[in-house]
Parts: C-alpha cells; structure tokens; sequence
C-alpha cells in the first residue's frame, strides 16, 4: 500500500512540472494592417470598374486631407508654407503636392481647376472657394472639404486670426463668403 501512496504521489509531481512556454513581448509591439487592395477581374462590370475608382479617389483624399491636418495650429503667414507659416492656397499646395497632384499656387487660379460642382453634391477632397474681402471683386480664400455630416460641410484651411483650423460651412462668416465648389480629384 505505501507503494502505491509512494508511485501515486510521484505520478501526480511529475505531471506538475510540465515546463510553459514562457512569452516574451518586446517594449514597443508594433502592429501593421496593410489595406486590402480592390482586385477588378478580367471581365468586370463597368459599375464594379466606377466602384473600385471611387474607393481609389476617396483613399487619395483621405491621404491629402491627412496631410493638410499634420499642419494644424501652424500660424497663418501670407505666402508660407511650412510648419512656420503657412496661408490657405499653401496649405493645399503642399498638401495636393505631397501626392503628386500639381494645383495652382493661389486660390484665384485653383478656382479654375477641375470641375465646378454643386454645394449639397460636396464630398471629402473638394475644394470650398470664397471672396472674404468687400473691396475685391475675386476669389481669395481656399479650403479643403475633411467632413460631409448631416449637411454640415467641415473644411481645413488658413484662417488668418487662428491658422490652420477646421471650419463649419454652416458658420455664418463662412456661408456669407462662399463662391464655389469644385472637384479636383
């Protein structure tokens, strides 16, 4: 019988020790997503074709407002445009240029780039033009469209009191001042 005890009580320690496999996580874990990429097959749709473009371009805004945003609270500076000072057509200059899209250097001339479109057509990427000025008869303001929320239209640009913000077009300074809407991309 005190062998059994003994067998039993050396069966139950060894089945103990069974050794885990310790993990060990660096300080800084780092974990990337690559986007799906849209695969049109051979053959595809015309619809499934303006599908995938539409998913393109609004990747590629997506990329261009991010990189109008990276200059946030920089200070308003006529002709800037770096992260010392910037004005409203640099920002979108730099913003547009850093993804190879080449627009007018001032807001007058990016106002005849690309296609005029209607304000409720609006989406994320166009651009919002004004005349802020009583004495001039042109366009001298320029921002970039970031949000279309139920009707509220929110857009980055230079402000020259407050830099680099987002506006409401609902605000009434801004909806008094509007021109036009067009679509770059």
């Amino acid at each position: 019988m005190i062998r059994k005890v003994t067998f039993f009580l050396i069966i139950l320690s060894l089945g103990s020790c069974v050794s885990k496999k310790k993990t060990t996580y660096s300080k800084d874990r780092k974990v990337s997503v690559a986007p799906s990429k849209v695969i049109i097959k051979k053959g595809a749709s015309s619809k499934a074709k303006r599908k995938a473009e539409e998913i393109a371009v609004e990747r590629k805004a997506d990329k261009i407002i991010n990189s109008a945003l990276a200059f946030s609270g920089t200070p308003y500076k006529f002709g800037g445009t770096t992260k010392r000072g910037m004005d409203c057509s640099g920002l979108l200059y730099v913003a547009f240029s850093e993804h190879n899209i080449t627009l007018p250097r001032v807001s007058y001339n990016m106002a005849n780039e690309g296609k005029e479109i209607r304000v409720k057509d609006v989406e994320k990427g166009d651009l919002l033009f004004f005349r802020t000025s009583k004495k001039r008869k042109r366009i001298n303001h320029v921002g970039l469209v970031v949000a279309t929320d139920n009707n509220e239209i929110k857009f980055v640009h230079a402000s020259t009191s407050r830099g680099v913000i987002v506006s409401s077009l609902r605000e009434g300074y801004w909806n008094y001042a509007f021109v036009k809407a067009t679509r770059v991309l």
